[in-house]
């Protein structure tokens, strides 16, 4: 009677750890937690003017071509069109991930600016998630 207690919680015991374990996946970040990283990242360094940190680590190339295409390397051009914002703040809504791009909704206001609902993409490139546009 003893064992026929013991194999019955037993059988009971496995799916529960292993439902348990199928929860716990690699514990690495998804794909839609790194895409709100970059772009909370995208956020910092635009809020503290930090013009290296987004072209070095932030921008898809797409999106630096873009914006040296006026040319003035990356950091001046984006010190030329953002210099003059002042306290940016940026809020992270929807992220949606498909394959190798993926599309964050924002809402972004800065001082005497009008608020504003904007959607960027993002690009993985060499493993990590880039902007590669400022708004849809």
């Amino acid at each position: 009677m003893l064992r026929a207690v013991r194999r019955r919680r037993i059988a009971l015991a496995v799916p529960v750890v292993v439902l348990a374990l199928a929860g716990c996946g690699s514990g690495g970040p998804t794909d839609e937690q790194l895409v709100a990283r970059a772009v909370t990242a995208f956020g910092r360094a635009t809020a503290a003017k930090d013009y290296r940190t987004l072209c070095d680590r932030i921008l898809a190339p797409s999106l630096i071509a873009e914006v040296t295409s006026i040319g003035l390397p990356c950091e001046k051009a984006l010190q030329r069109g953002l210099g003059s914002v002042r306290s940016p703040r940026l809020t992270l809504g929807a992220v949606t991930v498909g394959g190798d791009t993926a599309t964050a909704e924002v809402r972004t206001a800065a001082a005497n600016q009008a608020p504003s609902r904007d959607t960027l993409r993002l690009e993985r490139v060499h493993g990590s998630w880039r902007v590669a546009s400022l708004a849809q």
